[in-house]
């Protein structure tokens, strides 16, 4: 990851905490997916007018020549509906994107990867993109995807011609004036437009001066490097030419508060999402384990008190715990945090406690095994780092033995990338799952090697409860640094 796009990271990261955020989606992001871009949509119509699409610049009125030669937009509109009907499946940033606490997308896209995505994400869409959708609510949404150019639903009103543009304020000026608000309020990330794009060129102008540069938040885009090779750059003039015009083109976008990210290639848009989901799930933590009664080395009120001071710290922290109320366990893990959130009600919210409960009876033809694995592999991918504590159960003889429901939750949280801190000196499963991180640290803890000595602090017997809090909390706190 280059060092330059730290500070870039970092602030993200806490706009997503402060439920801060949205993106706006340009042909680029649907790319990848196989859909096809302006040129490529228009390529056939730029023939039927015995012109060279790669000669030509100007693609909204090459639309338009089409309509106005033929009177009609049948054959636009059948393109739209043959290159962006479904067929294609989200991509990683689509799916990253998703998982992430964003409620609004905008997108002048037509194809439908958005929702797609977000719906998969088991996340409630409402879409809108027409004015007469702004108006309209759904119940309990989780997110709204603006579509300001139109939907593959409807072709016919799709905004691609160059009238279609001229009549946008009368016909969509709403799009606009929602945009301007949330261009305020929230911190804005551009992903797959090149700026030359006629698409934002229009958009960037109506708001200009409409948005209040003093009021505006930092937005950000991505753009990526100009090279040998690229459409029209062949040589080192070529690409010297490129490179001034890019300069350019990225102090002009500072008119708009966006300040430029370069990548030298698109996987690193990629790579840069990727890194933004694993610092934002750090700062929410799995506590997995569950105790029949038996506690080790502590006493049951022992075991509950340290449970609820550890759960109730790591909310007071400014943390978020999730847990999944395990047996002996999740009881204390949930009043801790609320304890927390009652003590301190204007530093903690409700939102730093996920309560997912397993389900108790099968349904749907599925068995209670199968229900609680879907319901792990959902639930567990939410956090970053992960705490095991005790682990043990009854047996149908009435013995206690391991709980392999915790080991399960374990090889979860490694496959979905959590760094795992096992409590040894609860004993049961949390210490089988030390021992083998001992063993090879290198599996486990993601170069995080120092872990290991504060793992260790925690398996000895002389510790208080008290320090082993604090050894908890020093590591998240180090993880999030």
């Amino acid at each position: 990851m280059k060092a330059e796009f730290e500070p870039f990271i970092k602030d993200f990261v806490r706009d997503l905490h402060d439920n801060n955020v949205a993106i706006f989606a340009g042909a680029g992001m649907s790319k990848p997916a196989g859909f096809v871009n302006w040129k490529e949509l228009l390529t056939d119509i730029a023939t039927d007018l015995h012109l060279d699409i790669e000669k030509e610049s100007d693609l909204i009125s090459l639309a338009q020549f089409h309509v106005t030669e033929n009177n009609n937009r049948h054959k636009i509109n059948q393109k739209i509906l043959d290159e962006f009907t479904e067929g294609s499946s989200p991509t990683e940033n689509h799916d990253i994107l998703s998982r992430l606490p964003i409620t609004t997308f905008w997108t002048t896209n037509y194809d439908t990867l958005i929702e797609k995505s977000l719906e998969n994400n088991k996340k409630r869409v409402a879409k809108k993109f027409k004015e007469t959708h702004l108006s309209n609510s759904i119940y309990k949404k989780d997110c709204t995807v603006y579509k300001m150019h139109g939907d593959v639903s409807e072709p016919d009103d799709a905004v691609i011609t160059k009238e279609d543009y001229e009549k946008y304020d009368s016909t969509r000026g709403l799009f606009t004036s929602a945009l301007n608000g949330e261009l305020i309020t929230k911190t804005f990330l551009f992903i797959g437009f090149s700026f030359s794009d006629p698409n934002i060129n229009y958009i960037l102008s109506r708001l200009n001066n409409r948005v209040n540069k003093n009021a505006s938040r930092q937005h950000y885009c991505f753009i990526k490097k100009p090279q040998i090779g690229h459409e029209g750059i062949n040589n080192q003039a070529e690409l010297g030419y490129a490179n001034t015009k890019q300069a350019l083109i990225v102090n002009d976008l500072k008119r708009y508060k966006i300040k430029s990210l370069l990548i030298d290639n698109y996987d690193e848009i990629t790579e840069i999402l990727r890194e933004i989901e694993k610092r934002y799930n750090k700062q929410t933590i799995f506590i997995s384990g569950s105790s029949c009664g038996e506690y080790g080395r502590f006493s049951s009120n022992e075991a509950q008190e340290f449970i609820h001071n550890l759960s109730k710290q790591i909310v007071l922290e400014g943390f978020t715990v999730v847990n999944g109320f395990g047996l002996g366990v999740g009881s204390a893990v949930i009043n801790g945090a609320l304890d927390a959130i009652d003590t301190k009600p204007q530093q903690c919210s409700d939102d730093q406690l996920i309560m997912k409960p397993f389900p108790q009876f099968a349904t749907n033809g599925k068995t209670i095994p199968e229900l609680w694995n879907a319901y792990r592999r959902r639930i567990i991918p939410l956090a970053g780092i992960a705490i095991f504590i005790f682990g043990n159960k009854k047996d149908s003889s009435n013995n206690t033995i391991l709980a392999d429901g915790v080991e399960k939750e374990f090889n979860i949280a490694i496959e979905n990338g959590l760094i795992p801190i096992p409590i040894a000196i609860t004993r049961y499963i949390a210490k089988v799952i030390y021992d083998r991180i001992i063993a090879d640290s290198s599996e486990f803890l993601q170069g995080h090697d120092w872990i290991l000595n504060e793992l260790n602090k925690m398996n000895e017997d002389s510790i208080s409860q008290e320090d082993i809090i604090k050894t908890i909390i020093n590591i998240i706190k180090k993880l999030n640094k």
